[in-house]
This record gives structure tokens, C-alpha cells and sequence, in this order.
């Protein structure tokens, strides 16, 4: 945050958007796993929004931060125990700094995207096998897999004035993936 801050001083926005993906099948998941990924999926938004938070506070300014979850904070998935709860816990660190923050004029929301194609993700989308990803693109009610571009969006609106009067909401950005309980056959 120091060097965030000495390349612009008037920073006002913070964007918490670190995370990947390191488990295992439940009964194989390690401690060294599940600690990686609650230190970059959860740990690492808490302690960049507080040193963020200090500062503007220091200089009696307000802001907007905005912290990536994701569908998983909300609906468990196959062999993702830790990723799934680090993502529920930055919905529930969403809200807690919005509670925490907002008398001291930071605003804080959340993004909660569903299936993305990220280089994370591009791997299997791009194999010869397309048994996966063409069941996703049938439950997604828009037909497709989301893109970097329609999370950022909705990112840049909670960032915006357009969004002064919005805080502690997450915005699920999924293509109506989790609006439809059973989807197209």
C-alpha cells in the first residue's frame, strides 16, 4: 500500500482481487493447502483494506474499496472446501468492513463472479474434452462463460459516484448461473 500510495497520493479506490484455487478432494487436503489459500483468498484482502483504511482515515478522506468473492461464497462445489469458505468469508468481510467503515466515509462492496474464463479457469475450457464447459454454457441462462470485461463493469459502477449511496452489497455477476435452480436440459 505504501508504494500504491507514493505513485498517487489522492488514491481513493482499492480493489481486492487476489485469489486461486489449491484444493484437494476433502479427505486429501492438507493443512500447507488450506493455509495458502486462506492467506492469499482471505488474509490478504483483510490486511490491503486496513492499511488502505488507515490511511484515508490519517488524512480524513473517504473512499471505495470493492473485494472479489465469488458464486462459491454462496454455493459449495465438488473437491473446493477451502477455496468455497475463503470465498463465504470475503462476503461476510465484505459486509463486516462496510459496517466497520462507513462512518469513517469508506464504502466497501463486493463482486461475486461465476464461472469466468481467467487463465485460471482457461485450462480445462480449452481442452479437447468439452463435457464440462458445455454443461456450464447449457445452466448459464446468457449461454455463455463470463469475461474479465463483464466483471469489471459492475467493479467500476461500485467504484463510481453512481454508487455512493450502495455499501456492503455483493453484486453476483454470473450470467444467471445461480438464478435457475436446475437450468436447460
Amino acid at each position: 500500500m505504501e508504494r500504491a500510495f507514493e505513485a498517487e497520493p489522492a488514491l481513493n479506490t482499492l480493489i481486492c482481487n487476489a485469489g486461486s484455487f489449491f484444493d484437494l478432494p476433502f479427505l486429501e487436503m492438507t493443512r500447507e493447502r488450506w493455509d495458502k489459500t486462506m492467506q492469499l483468498n482471505l488474509a490478504s484482502a483483510f490486511f490491503t483494506a486496513q492499511a488502505f483504511a488507515r490511511r484515508l482515515v490519517a488524512e480524513k478522506r473517504g473512499g471505495s474499496i470493492v473485494i472479489t468473492s465469488s458464486t462459491n461464497g454462496f454455493q459449495g462445489e465438488m473437491d473446493s472446501c477451502a477455496y468455497d469458505a475463503s470465498k463465504g468469508a470475503l462476503v461476510m468481510l465484505t459486509k463486516s468492513l462496510a459496517v466497520s467503515l462507513a462512518d469513517l466515509g469508506i464504502r466497501v462492496n463486493g463482486v461475486a463472479p461465476g464461472l469466468i474464463k481467467t487463465p485460471l479457469t482457461a485450462q480445462w475450457m480449452e481442452s479437447k474434452d468439452r463435457t464440462l464447459l458445455d454443461h456450464y454454457e447449457k445452466k448459464i441462462l446468457l449461454r455463455r462463460v463470463g469475461a474479465p470485461e463483464d466483471v469489471a463493469g459492475a467493479v467500476a459502477f461500485l467504484c463510481s459516484p453512481a454508487a455512493s449511496y450502495i455499501t456492503g452489497e455483493i453484486i453476483v455477476i454470473d450470467g444467471g448461473l445461480t438464478s435457475c435452480q436446475i437450468g436447460r436440459m
